[in-house]
Formats: structure tokens, C-alpha cells, sequence
């Protein structure tokens, strides 16, 4: 069945760090021509829509910020749904634009919040909000991801940060972004599609292909970013694996079915 919808990752599926990966802006073509609906999909929290916009149009690829679709913005709505409004953001800086109707604040949290931190991560942020979920703020989290690719090669992503918070606080973490159901459900939602008629793309087994899968939505897996060639070797079996996000063309003319 050709897909009659696309989910596209964006880090290590279309470019890693300031570079495209070769053919995405064809691959992104060739869905305009088709006509095939798509959204980006991604759980980064380095840069807000407006951001993530301006980062596709100086990389060539023109993205209407309703076209975005981010982690983020599923956790604000979880949070403004639950009445929490004071928030402990533990996300980078310019993320922050898209919660500009959640009040921000160091102490007396109703929630914390964690997203992408990078280097910035300290001992005393982890110290900050585990002070604060003792104190009976909900953990959220954009993702439980352990790593992603960088230009300097494989880094740290949230999850072991999440982790090492739901130990200490004896909680768990509410995820909103991939690989959540939540994050699926309101994306097929956006394109008006049933989950069966979608295809995610994306480098990362987990949460691009295992929790697609898991929401009704086909898993495509692409062999660049953060991928290994081990990923294969798990229980988590991909609809399709491509060599690129160049070969998007072989989901539609039948040489790779989904």
C-alpha cells in the first residue's frame, strides 16, 4: 500500500547538524508533486517552530510552521488541559517562545519540564528539579531518548536526565513527544488521516518506527543519523528500511511495499 500520508523526522533524516542529507530537498519535492500531505515531525526542543522554520528555509526546504509538528507542542497542551501553569523549564532557551502563555519559573512548579539541554545540562538543574518534584510537581518529558547524532558524532539526549529523575524522585515521567501515542495520534489527527494510511520516516528505531508502529501508523527506518547497522538485529521490525531519505520514491512506485 503507498502511503497516503508522510511523517518526516527531522535530525538524522533530512540533515544532521547544518548540512542536508543529499536528496532531501528532492525527496520534499517529490511529495509536493505527488500531492502526498506531510508533516515534519520531530521532539527537538533547541529551537521553537518559528526557529525550526527559519532552519529548514536556510537549508532550501520552505516549511509552513503548520507543517511542523513538535514534541513540544503536545506537552504544552497536556499542560494547559491539567491547569499546570507554572512551569520548570528545563529546555533550551530558544524553545521557550512556544510557551509563552505558561507562566516560567524556577520554584513552587507545578511541573518540570525537560527537553533538549545539551552541554548546559549542570548538577545543579538535576538538584532544581528533583527539589521540585519532591515538592509534588508532575515530570513531563518531551522524550526518553538516550542518544542522537551530532555533528561531531553520537551525543546524550534527555532520557538518561529523565531517568536519573524519575530514580531519584520515585516518579514517573509523562512523555509527549515520539514515541508516545499522544504525539501520533495528534499528528495523524492534523493530516486528517487514519494512522493506517501514514508513514513515519526517521532514523531512530524506538521512536520513530517502534512507536508509530505501536499507534497504527507504518515505521519506516533510513540508514542515516543516529542509525547502526545493529538496530536491525532487535526485536523491533521496521515496515521498510531505506538507504536514505533520497530513496522516499520506492514507498510509491512498489519496490518497497509497505
Amino acid at each position: 500500500m503507498n502511503p497516503n500520508g508522510i511523517l518526516l523526522d527531522l535530525d538524522g533524516t533530512l540533515y544532521i547538524g547544518g548540512a542536508l542529507i543529499p536528496g532531501a530537498r528532492e525527496a520534499i519535492e517529490l511529495l509536493r508533486e505527488r500531492g502526498v500531505p506531510f508533516l515534519f515531525a520531530t521532539n527537538t526542543t533547541r529551537l521553537s517552530r518559528r526557529g525550526l522554520r527559519e532552519r529548514l528555509s536556510r537549508l532550501g526546504l520552505e516549511a509552513d510552521p503548520d507543517r511542523i509538528h513538535t514534541g513540544l507542542m503536545a506537552a504544552r497542551a497536556w499542560l494547559l488541559e491539567r491547569g499546570h501553569r507554572r512551569v520548570l523549564p528545563l529546555l533550551a532557551e530558544p524553545a521557550r517562545e512556544d510557551l509563552s502563555d505558561l507562566e516560567l519559573v524556577q520554584e513552587r512548579a507545578d511541573a518540570v519540564l525537560i527537553g533538549d539541554l545539551g552541554s548546559e545540562w549542570s548538577y545543579e538543574l538535576l538538584e532544581r528539579a528533583f527539589r521540585e518534584l519532591m515538592a509534588g510537581a508532575s515530570l513531563v518529558a518531551i522524550n526518553r531518548n538516550r542518544y542522537w547524532q551530532t555533528e561531531d558524532g553520537l551525543s546524550l539526549d534527555a532520557g538518561p536526565f529523565v531517568v536519573a529523575l524519575e530514580y531519584a524522585a520515585s516518579t514517573t515521567a509523562t512523555v509527549l513527544g515520539k514515541p508516545s501515542r499522544a504525539f501520533y495520534e495528534a499528528a495523524a489527527s492534523r493530516l486528517g488521516l487514519p494512522p493506517a494510511e501514514i508513514a513515519m520516516i526517521g532514523d531512530d528505531l524506538e521512536g520513530d518506527v517502534e512507536g508509530a508502529q505501536k499507534t497504527g501508523l507504518r515505521g519506516v527506518l533510513v540508514r542515516t543519523g543516529k542509525f547502526r547497522e545493529r538496530d536491525l538485529a532487535g526485536s523491533v521490525r521496521p515496515d521498510a528500511v531505506l538507504d536514505s531519505i533520497a530513496e522516499v520514491s520506492r514507498l510509491f512506485t512498489g519496490t518497497t511495499p509497505l
